[in-house]
């Protein structure tokens, strides 16, 4: 079977290449299926793109060069083995690459498998993987509710975070210093939205808070020094939600960040969602699929809103100029879907 695939070559380097996928003799597990969407993640897929994600040069590494980029798919099932967790001709969800069809072994634990709901746009269900990154913060964080809530970037994932703390009763405030991002921010209807220094964006925080501060500060924006700032912003007995990956080195004092941990009970929190199974092994258990599952149900109804950020839409060829203008026209490319079919 002939496919097109997205492949990370080297530095910068990516392209849609040829390759041959075997169509038989399928694993008891897994599935052959054919992509109709995927969804390009701008800060994995482009800190390999770029580089600055360093496992790129470790021989055997999950994204070492060249490197079969992608984890958000939606596609139909072709074939399925023996012991099967989905039904030929079947529209899913998975964590499937950016190709044009793919072999994909199933695992309770780590490859979820989900049948995607009547209704709902493909480009949105797609998107809806940022969604469940994003949940990772509200899952993370102590589960209270009239509470002020501080995300700062509000690209994709910090956009979604800010929208799924709100709907579990927070009062959000969002930091960005894109007029653009925080213009959309807005339309999705976060009520606190601005920028400015440091000092100045402490200040507008403090007189929202009535001086307390936020209980709850998000780096979405995977950078130490954003972390920092974040536990500068936390209420004592506050925590700092760490959801986008830190991959930069920034030189600091770490005084400053265990002095704040004693002195004001401050919890430093990670939210790596592949520490979440994909299934539950006992019903009652949280898993990525019962997040999933709700995930689709606010966005069914409304309370999520995806559509306004999903600014292209693109054929898979395109990759490159996908890649590039989420690096380097941030205010233009916020959520971007690769059309295969």
């Amino acid at each position: 079977m002939k496919i097109n695939q997205v492949i990370i070559t080297g530095k910068r380097e990516v392209s849609l290449q040829p390759l041959s996928l075997e169509e038989g003799n399928l694993k008891p597990n897994e599935l052959l299926i054919e992509t109709e969407r995927s969804f390009i993640s701008a800060g994995t897929e482009l800190a390999s793109y770029t580089a600055t994600e360093a496992a790129v040069y470790q021989p055997g590494s999950w994204c070492c060069y060249p490197w079969k980029s992608g984890y958000a798919n939606v596609g139909v099932v072709r074939d399925a083995g023996a012991h099967h967790r989905a039904l030929i001709g079947q529209r899913v969800f998975t964590h499937g690459p950016h190709a044009s069809a793919f072999r994909y072994q199933t695992d309770p634990l780590y490859k979820l498998v989900a049948p995607v709901p009547d209704g709902l746009p493909p480009e949105e269900v797609v998107a809806t993987r940022m969604a469940m990154i994003a949940m990772s913060a509200v899952d993370a964080a102590k589960p209270e509710h009239m509470r002020w809530v501080v995300v700062i970037g509000l690209g994709m994932v910090g956009n979604l975070a800010a929208q799924l703390f709100r709907i579990t009763g927070a009062n959000v405030i969002g930091i960005d210093p894109s007029v653009a991002r925080r213009r959309l921010a807005a339309e999705c209807g976060i009520p606190h939205v601005f920028a400015g220094t440091e000092e100045e964006v402490a200040t507008e925080v403090r007189r929202l808070t009535g001086g307390r501060l936020a209980q709850v500060t998000v780096d979405a924006v995977g950078h130490s020094s954003i972390s920092i700032q974040a536990l500068r912003l936390a209420a004592k007995g506050g925590e700092v939600i760490v959801l986008g990956s830190p991959r930069v080195e920034v030189a600091g004092n770490l005084t400053e960040v265990f002095a704040a941990a004693h002195l004001r009970w401050i919890t430093i929190k990670g939210t790596l969602e592949w520490n979440l199974p994909a299934e539950s092994v006992i019903e009652q258990d949280y898993s990525q699929k019962k997040k999933l599952d709700g995930l689709f149900q606010w966005v069914s109804d409304g309370r999520l809103r995806i559509r306004p950020l999903l600014t292209h839409v693109l054929p898979p060829a395109e990759i490159k100029a996908a890649y590039e203008g989420l690096l380097n026209h941030k205010d233009e490319y916020v959520g971007v879907v690769l059309k295969w079919k």
